[in-house]
């Protein structure tokens, strides 16, 4: 199965009344597996709706989106979100956590979906949370925990189901300077260690620095797309 990610020709245009706002415009990118890639830009530049497309949360205008080898925008809305919980995990910059379910609960519902039974959700989202630090948590809920500590969560359930994509999206956003280099070094270290491709959005160029290679939106296309040889 090919891997990685591919886009080709992809534009988005999102229409206001009479107007017409081009989101995306014929952006062609191809992230191999394993690469840590950061999409950056200003507020406005277009990389969060590139993310919404490569995750599959909207269809393009046109163009074709390819996650291993699977073009998404072929699939309905079902297949869509059976491919996902599959293929692809979340870091979220507002956690999305389920505030009425504890730690180890939130990690393991992306397995609940794939059908694997409780006591193996329970073992494998032990080990992930003690792997981000949090083995002392498992019972806590949301609201009995730090931002930092609602990410960490976060980052488990991400890769709980060691899925072959991760999207990070803005995902120290409300995080302190320092509990953000945590969770950056937590996230690329787990990435690396599983060869897993990861899509890191911001508009934070300290996160960029993260990331073995920088792609640079201005008004929704690549105006700068180079590898990292400083990074972190």
């Amino acid at each position: 199965m090919e891997e990685g990610i591919r886009l080709e020709d992809v534009s988005k245009v999102y229409s206001l009344g009479t107007e017409h706002v081009v989101a995306l415009n014929h952006i062609t990118l191809e992230i191999p597996p394993g690469q840590i890639c950061c999409i950056f830009g200003t507020s406005g530049s277009g990389k969060s709706t590139l993310l919404n497309q490569m995750a599959g949360f909207e269809k393009p205008t046109k163009g074709n989106i390819y996650l291993n080898g699977t073009n998404i925008c072929q699939l309905n809305e079902d297949k869509l979100a059976a491919f996902r919980q599959k293929h692809v995990g979340f870091v979220f910059q507002s956690y999305n956590l389920i505030a009425t379910l504890s730690a180890l609960e939130n990690v393991g519902m992306p397995m609940q979906f794939q059908g694997i039974s409780k006591s193996i959700r329970n073992q494998r989202a032990m080990k992930m949370l003690a792997k981000v630090g949090l083995k002392d948590r498992l019972y806590h809920k949301p609201n009995e925990m730090s931002g930092g500590q609602q990410q960490r969560v976060g980052i488990a359930r991400a890769f709980a189901a060691n899925p072959q994509i991760i999207f990070a999206d803005e995902p120290t956003g409300n995080l302190d300077s320092k509990t953000t280099v945590e969770i950056m070094e937590t996230i690329v270290k787990m990435a690396r260690k599983n060869h897993q491709t990861l899509v890191l959005v911001t508009h934070d160029d300290v996160l960029a620095h993260y990331a073995d290679r920088i792609v640079t939106l201005i008004d929704g296309k690549i105006v700068k797309d180079e590898l990292n040889n400083a990074k972190l």
